[in-house]
């Protein structure tokens, strides 16, 4: 089932890239009544806060329509003295793959106030979710329930103060060349409970990795972890070219010796992934991000994470009973494809139910799962302990298989309604049978080793 499951993923997303969704944009002033100052007007009495957002529409434009469906939000903090559209590449890049992007404006002057940006960036992400919930607003119903907090070097360091806070209730950080701050970001990090992703360049000299990102990295005390080292990567090159920031990366020094394209390439490599695992809860982006982290030969990456996918559970059978091993996730079992209410055990009694198609699915915090399934006879109470027939699919479309631990070979004859024999066969262990041959209606199966009777459903 997860490999179907992800072919079908695999699927959409490939029609996703074939047809992406256009660019419109609305300018939002939130407001903080508990704060002054900001920047922006109209959003009523308090701090002011404008906020750019992107988001994604069948028609390119301002104030257009908002594409049906929901989708995730980012919150993004700008770089010291930079502007919002420095980030052009992140709108034109993320939006079109169905995320809303949120830039507040504040704080964007020479003597900025990081802790207030950090709640200005709170502020916007708790006020988006609350439009989500808002008939009268433009994003009513566009939220996945799903969000991020961003930002890039000062930017980056506010969003670690936001995620430390969490008023927002931001599922997962990510932070590119991360500033120092002031209250400290580095502090904040042990506060920090969500996943975390860290960007940095080994040529950054506005922000030397060693005094900035990587001690916010190994300050973070959260369950999983990841820091990206990008060979020959500047400070700036995660942004568009930025007069302010590419004089200071100028005036600094560093070797940077990739383009600001290639940064780019490599950081979208890397994120789109983990982006999609934590926002657009697709299961199958986590192994695409592992596999990215542990293969790319431009990066360097360091990681603490003890997040797997659920494996596969192995349904054990003893006379009546079905069971899988003791599991902390979340259990569910299924009778041909139908939920069983209240059945959420790592054992269950067959004698309430009879025979079927039985499936039982684990699941993690993610909605990620495992899956198995076990075709089960009818008669249940009249099977013997340690001896079981399995035959199924049932209903079947003409193909049966038939499965038994009974070491002898044994034969099986399939009966029409009229008690006529239309098939016989001899099975040891297992065995597949076709039935496209007969016509669609109910059979009677017979196992020379009992007196047991399966009925059969051919469609």
């Amino acid at each position: 089932m997860k490999t179907t499951l992800l072919l079908l993923s695999l699927f959409v997303s490939a029609i996703g890239f074939s047809q992406p969704y256009q660019i419109g944009h609305r300018t939002i002033t939130f407001n903080d009544p508990s704060r002054t100052g900001g920047f922006g007007s109209g959003g009523g009495a308090g701090r002011q806060i404008q906020s750019e957002i992107y988001y994604p529409s069948s028609t390119a434009g301002n104030d257009v329509a908002i594409s049906t469906g929901e989708f995730p939000y980012i919150v993004f903090g700008h770089g010291f003295v930079m502007t919002w559209d420095s980030y052009q590449n992140f709108i034109d890049h993320y939006v079109p793959l169905g995320y809303v992007l949120v830039f507040p404006r504040t704080e964007g002057s020479f003597s900025p106030v990081h802790q207030d940006f950090a709640l200005d960036l709170s502020v916007a992400g708790a006020k988006m979710e609350a439009l989500s919930t808002d008939v009268s607003s433009f994003f009513y119903q566009a939220w996945n329930g799903k969000k991020a907090v961003m930002g890039h070097s000062m930017g980056g360091g506010s969003s670690f103060l936001a995620a430390s806070q969490n008023t927002a209730g931001f599922d997962v950080l990510v932070g590119f060349a991360p500033a120092e701050t002031t209250p400290s970001a580095i502090n904040a990090s042990l506060g920090i409970s969500i996943p975390t992703l860290v960007f940095s360049g080994t040529e950054d000299a506005v922000t030397p990795p060693e005094d900035h990102h990587q001690p916010m990295y190994d300050s973070l005390n959260n369950a999983c972890k990841h820091f990206i080292s990008i060979t020959g990567g500047g400070h700036c090159y995660f942004a568009n070219s930025s007069t302010t920031c590419d004089f200071g990366e100028s005036a600094s020094g560093g070797n940077i010796s990739i383009t600001r394209a290639v940064q780019h390439d490599i950081t979208f490599d890397i994120l789109d992934p983990y982006l999609d695992f934590y926002l657009m809860k697709n299961c199958s982006g986590w192994p695409l991000f592992t596999a990215q982290r542990d293969s790319d030969t431009r990066i360097q990456s360091l990681y603490s994470c003890n997040y797997s996918l659920p494996s596969d559970p192995v349904i054990t059978q003893n006379g009546s009973e079905l069971s899988i091993p003791s599991t902390s996730l979340t259990v569910s079992w299924f009778l041909n494809g139908v939920e069983l209410a209240g059945e959420t055990g790592s054992t269950l009694d067959m004698q309430s139910y009879g025979g079927g198609s039985y499936e039982v699915l684990v699941t993690d915090a993610f909605g990620c799962y495992g899956s198995a399934s076990l075709g089960v006879t009818v008669g249940i109470d009249e099977l013997n302990p340690g001896v079981y027939f399995a035959v199924y699919p049932n209903p079947t479309s003409g193909r049966l298989m038939i499965q038994t631990t009974h070491s002898e070979a044994q034969i099986f004859e399939l009966y029409d309604m009229e008690g006529r024999i239309v098939k016989t066969v001899e099975v040891k262990l297992k065995s597949e049978i076709s039935l496209e041959n007969l016509e669609a209606g109910t059979y009677l199966m017979r196992s020379s080793h009992s007196n047991q009777v399966y009925r059969i459903i051919k469609n």
